[in-house]
């Protein structure tokens, strides 16, 4: 079997265990070994009711102990993650002027760009792109009109739709969006989360600003 073909199999395995199917009915309809579908189906997690859905399929009538662990294994590890969650929220508390501050120039130092004369941020996270458009207006105090932005998005998502929800977000006009630089989408690359949206760099052209911000950055350090 060639590679493409192998990895088609190995993209249908999954579409169909995403929708509740069995191993073994994954393994009848696309005719390959039982083996081969666990291994590509490993990492997919079931919902409460397609498990609910697997049993009611089972001919002895019978819930087996892996469904019932897999079923308490998911609920637990649901408790645990809303429980860390919410501690950490609390533990963080309201942030200060000065924790914004330090917080913006390490995501910058992270994620900005380190090239003279180009004060960017780049990222594919709603949450991590508006802290920063608001963190430029706050700290590097860009005025609205300075502002530019730039999305990297696969030619197979809608360009249009991802610039008006990033207008959106960070609060600048898509007249101030500059041409979008379109990648080639591999449809044989399995994506676990795919950004439909892009990624998108924020940001303004100043020397000046950016020298600023740097030197922010090893104040940080030293």
């Amino acid at each position: 079997m060639s590679y493409a073909g192998k990895l088609e199999l190995k993209l249908k395995a999954r579409e169909l265990r995403k929708k509740g199917l069995s191993v073994k009915e994954i393994q009848r309809k696309l005719k390959v070994s039982l083996s081969s579908v666990s291994l590509w189906v490993r990492d997919v997690e079931l919902t409460k009711k397609q498990l609910e859905k697997l049993y009611l399929n089972k001919k002895t009538g019978q819930l087996k102990g892996s469904i019932i662990a897999a079923m308490n294994k998911i609920r637990k590890r649901k408790e645990i993650t809303e429980k860390l969650i919410k501690e950490g929220k609390k533990e963080m508390g309201n942030l200060s002027k000065r924790d914004r501050f330090i917080t913006g120039i390490a995501m910058y130092f992270a994620e900005g760009s380190k090239t003279d004369g180009d004060v960017e941020f780049s990222n594919s996270d709603p949450r991590a792109i508006k802290f920063m458009a608001d963190w430029f207006r706050e700290f590097c105090k860009i005025p609205e009109e300075k502002f530019r932005c730039s999305l990297y998005i696969h030619d197979n998502l809608d360009e249009g739709k991802a610039k008006k929800f990033w207008s959106k977000i960070t609060k600048i006009p898509l007249t101030q969006f500059r041409k979008s630089y379109i990648v080639k989408n591999n449809p044989y690359r399995l994506r676990k989360v795919k950004h439909i949206y892009g990624v998108l760099r924020v940001g303004a052209d100043d020397v000046n600003l950016h020298r600023k911000v740097m030197g922010w950055i090893e104040g940080i350090f030293k």
